[in-house]
């Protein structure tokens, strides 16, 4: 059905000195928009470390532990995981003069954690311990850690010190589950567990047994640090964000991947590869004088994609409002012109609306509490339908999330998880005319104004011909409106003078913007 055919996806990496932007785009429309650090990587999820307890809090069940950041980071008690005694051990165990594979490898994985177990009789103060970015800083937060160890693959994900091996429910065959997880547990070395992903369906031993590979390769690589220093410190960081995407998002809809860096090219080519051989070939590299985010739009969909008042469809709009609590999303018909029947016309809007709110959440990677104002509906079965629909929109989203059913005010609570912070772009830029004060000068001034700037090209400059643009409105003002001496302010302008002046009304100018030009044609200083 073409209800359910995959959306062409493009990918589009602009790299600059200071930072790689990427855009996923959907049959050519904006979806995500990510970027990182091209100078120096800053904390990330994923990304894990060796860090020092520095407070142990029983009151929270929690600690603050230093990662190498200004602000502590912070780990509950359930977040040590289930076979936290066994990384504590192979940490304390760990040095220079031991095989730190022998280690590992003999470290028994019991007792478990109890569930209801008091984080005091776990850590203390300067304990060393592995741990992992979960979120990212957000605004006066550190970041949330986990000390339960993951590494995500396209098909497998690792999991140091555990014994499970479990299979994606997406994966409906049975016997496809029951081949995936056989394979894995013979390929499997000991005190490793593995979560096997949606991606690896149908995929043959030699691609998972290399993937596996270079994923215990990243983790064995980060013992020889362990064994050196017991220093707060970087152990190893996750892909980056090209990579991340890829990897979580990669499928046969991808059409095309376009960088514009020879260096970040080879890269994403290699990756892809690795991962998925046939389709090395979608990745391209962009040498066009225009810059790629113009060429492909991407820039004019971020300008109307990111202010406040976001239009949809026929008038209609999304007013945007963030505070550090929750999102407010209120919907509005706009001049959208009425249909005889007011309760569907009211439903389709709300329908173009939970279109543009999906694609909003991800795009500008909001989290937290998102309340939606949806324009009142009288109808029961319509208010059903397009929380359903909103359900089906927000399948798409890879952060975890919950949609509530619309209550009797048309209200929809969903929550979807926040990991980092929020994308936020200004999208204004300064008004020409008020310089951005807010303010302008008074109307009854404006040929006081003109007429001052006029003398000093004339008197100071010698100007003789010049051109004055000004709005459709001022030049009217101008030419029309009878001055003390019962002529227009333009003739008595170049009679005082005795200059030429052109004038050239701009229909893109706000109402007193004006400038002047000289017999060649540059704008000459206000």
């Amino acid at each position: 059905m073409e209800s359910e055919k995959e959306a062409l996806k493009e990918l589009i990496v602009d790299v600059q000195p200071s930072e790689v932007h990427i855009a996923l785009m959907e049959n050519h429309r904006l979806i995500e928009l990510n970027k990182e650090s091209s100078t120096g990587r800053t904390l990330g999820v994923g990304d894990v470390y060796l860090g020092k307890v520095k407070k142990v809090m029983p009151a929270l069940n929690a600690a603050f532990v230093d990662i190498g950041d200004e602000k502590e980071a912070f780990i509950h008690y359930l977040d040590l995981g289930l076979y936290f005694t066994a990384f504590d051990e192979f940490v304390r165990r760990t040095n220079p003069n031991v095989n730190a594979g022998e280690v590992f490898s003999s470290i028994k994985l019991g007792p478990i954690l109890e569930k209801e177990g008091r984080i005091e009789n776990v850590l203390k103060k300067d304990q060393m311990l592995v741990v992992q970015i979960v979120k990212e800083p957000i605004s006066t937060k550190g970041s949330r850690l986990t000390a339960e160890i993951s590494l995500a693959g396209r098909n497998i994900v690792l999991l140091p010190f555990a014994e499970k091996v479990s299979v994606s429910q997406k994966i409906s065959s049975r016997e496809e589950k029951k081949r995936l997880e056989t394979l894995v547990r013979s390929i499997l070395p000991a005190n490793y567990g593995a979560i096997i992903r949606t991606a690896a369906e149908g995929k043959n031993a030699a691609v998972l047994v290399n993937e596996l590979k270079a994923l215990i390769s990243k983790w064995e690589g980060s013992w020889r640090k362990l064994s050196q220093s017991k220093g707060v410190q970087p152990l190893f960081a996750e892909y980056s964000k090209t990579t991340t995407i890829l990897r979580d998002l990669l499928n046969d809809s991808f059409t095309d991947i376009y960088v514009n860096d020879a260096k970040e090219y080879e890269e994403v080519r290699r990756y892809i590869a690795r991962i998925s051989p046939d389709q090395e070939k979608i990745v391209k590299l962009y040498d066009g004088k225009e810059p790629i985010f113009d060429h492909f739009e991407v820039t004019r969909q971020i300008k109307s994609s990111f202010g406040k008042v976001v239009p949809i469809k026929q008038g209609a709009y999304l007013v945007i409002e963030s505070t550090e609590a929750l999102n407010v999303v209120d919907v509005n018909s706009g001049i959208r012109a009425k249909t005889k029947e007011q309760e569907e016309n009211t439903y389709e809007v709300n329908r173009y609306a939970a279109e543009e709110i999906a694609r909003q959440l991800r795009l500008r990677d909001m989290g937290g509490i998102v309340i939606v104002d949806f324009i009142d509906m009288e109808s029961g079965e319509h208010r059903n339908e397009l929380y359903k629909y909103m359900v089906e929109l927000m399948s798409q989203d890879r952060a975890k999330h919950n949609v509530l059913p619309l209550t009797k005010f048309g209200l929809m609570q969903i929550t979807r998880q926040r990991v980092r912070p929020a994308t936020e772009i200004n999208t204004t830029e300064v008004c020409p005319v008020c310089h951005g004060t807010g303010k302008i000068a008074s109307s009854v001034i404006i040929d006081e104004q003109i007429e001052r700037r006029l003398s000093y090209y004339v008197s100071q400059n010698g100007a003789k011909v010049l051109t004055l643009k000004v709005s459709p409105i001022l030049g009217s003002y101008l030419t029309r409106t009878k001055g003390l001496m019962g002529s227009s302010y333009l003739t008595r302008w170049k009679k005082k003078y005795k200059c030429k002046i052109n004038l050239s009304e701009v229909t893109d100018f706000s109402v007193l913007q004006n400038e002047f030009y000289d017999e060649k044609g540059n704008k000459l200083d206000g």
